[in-house]
C-alpha cells in the first residue's frame, strides 16, 4: 500500500478571533481531509501557533495555487509567519561530527531503520574517524581539517557543499567547533546541536568535568538550535540522568552519552516532523 501524502502547515501570529476557524474553513473549502490539529497561545508574548496537518488525496490545490490562495485569504489578514511542508518531501541533512562518534552511529542507525524519515546527504568532519561509519552507510564523507589560521576557508568549503546539495537541516552531532556568526545566519533556525549538559548549567567545553567538581545528583544533556551566542539557542529537548557520589568522571561522561543519543534523536525526529516552531527564545513543540 502506498504511503499517504499529506501537507502540513506551520502558522505563528498575533492572537485573534476567529483563527481557527478561518484556517480549517478554507482547507475544508478545498478538499481537505484534516489528519491533525494543535493549536497553543502563548500568553507572555499573546501570540497564537498552530501545526494542522491534511490528506492530499482529494485536496483541489497544488502547492503553488495553495501558498497564493491561503496567502492573499487568511495569511495576510492575520498577519501569519506561516510555511508548509510535505510528508513525500524529507528534508536533506548533513550531519557534522568530530571524534566522538556515538550521536552520529545513534542518527545513523536509527535512520537506517526507518525511525528518521530524512535524507542524510552527507556527512562532514574535522576528523577521519567517522568515514568507516559513511562507509558502512552509504553515505558520502567530507573530511574538512581545521586549522586555526584557515578556519574562514574551512567553513567556505562546508557552506558550499551544503549548497551543492540543499542541505535544509545542519545536525551538529557532537561537532566540537564553534560556527562563525556568517554561517550561523546562513542557516538561521536549521541548525541543531547536542549539549552535554543541561542548560543552562554547565555551558562550555567541559560540562561533565565542572557538573563532576561540584557533585551534582543530575546530569543532563540538551538539543538545542544554534544562535550566534555559545550554547544558547531555543531549547527543542532535554534529558537527564540521576548520579551519585559513587560515579566517577568517567562513568558520567559514560552515562551523559546515553542521554545526548536521546535527546538529538528525539529533536531531530520533530524537526524532520515538522512539529517544532520558534517563540522568541523558546519553541513550542506540538506532539
Amino acid at each position: 500500500m502506498a504511503a499517504r501524502q499529506s501537507a502540513i502547515l506551520l502558522i505563528g501570529c498575533p492572537d485573534a478571533k476567529g483563527l481557527v476557524a478561518s484556517v480549517s474553513g478554507f482547507l475544508y473549502e478545498h478538499g481537505a481531509n484534516i489528519l491533525s490539529a494543535d493549536e497553543h497561545r502563548d500568553d507572555a508574548s499573546e501570540r497564537f501557533f498552530m501545526r494542522i496537518e491534511w490528506d492530499l488525496a482529494d485536496f483541489e490545490l497544488d502547492d503553488a495555487a495553495f501558498r497564493s490562495a491561503f496567502r492573499n485569504r487568511v495569511a495576510e489578514r492575520f498577519h501569519m509567519d506561516w510555511r508548509v511542508e510535505y510528508s513525500h518531501k524529507p528534508l536533506r541533512v548533513a550531519v557534522f561530527v568530530s571524534r566522538y562518534l556515538h550521536c552520529l552511529a545513534d542518527l545513523l542507525h536509527r535512520h537506517k531503520t526507518g525511525e528518521l524519515a530524512a535524507d542524510i546527504r552527507l556527512i562532514v568532519s574535522n576528523h577521519e574517524d567517522a568515514q568507516r561509519h559513511a562507509g558502512f552507510y552509504g553515505i558520502p564523507f567530507e573530511y574538512i581539517p581545521l586549522q586555526p589560521d584557515r578556519k574562514a576557508e574551512a567553513e567556505s568549503r562546508q557552506l558550499a557543499l551544503l549548497a551543492e546539495h540543499g542541505i535544509d537541516l545542519v545536525v551538529l552531532a557532537r561537532y566540537m567547533q564553534v560556527l562563525s556568526p556568517e554561517f550561523v545566519a546562513r542557516h538561521a533556525g536549521r541548525i541543531i546541536n547536542v549539549h552535554h549538559s543541561f542548560l543552562p548549567a554547565f555551558s562550555g567545553a567541559k560540562p561533565y568535568h565542572a557538573a563532576f567538581e561540584r557533585g551534582v545528583k543530575l546530569i543532563g544533556a540538551t538539543a538545542h538550535y544554534v544562535t550566534e551566542i555559545l550554547d544558547d539557542g531555543p531549547i527543542i529537548d532535554q534529558e537527564v540522568i540521576r548520579v551519585s557520589h559513587r560515579d566517577q568522571l568517567e562513568e558520567l561522561i559514560e552515562k551523559g552519552r546515553d542521554a545526548e543519543r536521546m535527546v538529538l534523536s528525539r529533536a531531530v525526529r520533530w524537526h524532520l516532523q515538522h512539529r517544532v516552531l520558534l517563540c522568541g527564545k523558546k519553541t513550542v513543540i506540538f506532539d
